[in-house]
């Protein structure tokens, strides 16, 4: 099945600060009822805690970084789910349960999932270099 990202853009506040146990609450309950299409998920924390990083002149160029977000705006990014749905509109009406999406905004994208690397296909590849840089 296809895999969705459902982007979450609220208030960005502290989560778990006990003024919001309610609102977090209702995630909770969210994630027990979507619990057979979540694949994973997160709350972010706060934007003054993001760096930006760029790099100039492209691959190799130099590092630049920044503090906060990359973009100020009014909602922040402030959380995503994984979604396994059979389609786009599964995906959406899932995501329109998320309580964000009664107060903010929540992006649905598909997701092209990349393999994860595996310490044997590192240390394959490890191997690989080293046998083209003795040959070369």
């Amino acid at each position: 099945m296809p895999n969705y990202v459902a982007l979450i853009y609220s208030p960005d506040v502290d989560w778990s600060r006990p003024e919001y146990s309610d609102e977090m609450a209702a995630y909770g309950e969210f994630g027990q009822a979507a619990v057979n299409v979540i694949r994973g998920g997160a709350v972010l924390y706060q934007t003054n805690t993001a760096t930006t990083v760029r790099v100039t002149g492209g691959k190799g160029g130099d590092v630049v970084l920044s503090d906060g977000p990359y973009a100020e705006t009014k909602e922040a990014l402030t959380g995503f789910y994984l979604l396994e749905c059979a389609d786009l509109d599964e995906a959406i009406k899932v995501a329109s349960m998320i309580p964000a999406a009664w107060n903010g905004a929540v992006e649905v994208r598909p997701v092209l999932l990349m393999e994860a690397p595996t310490p044997d296909s590192v240390e394959a590849r490890r191997a690989e270099a080293r046998a083209s840089s003795v040959t070369t």
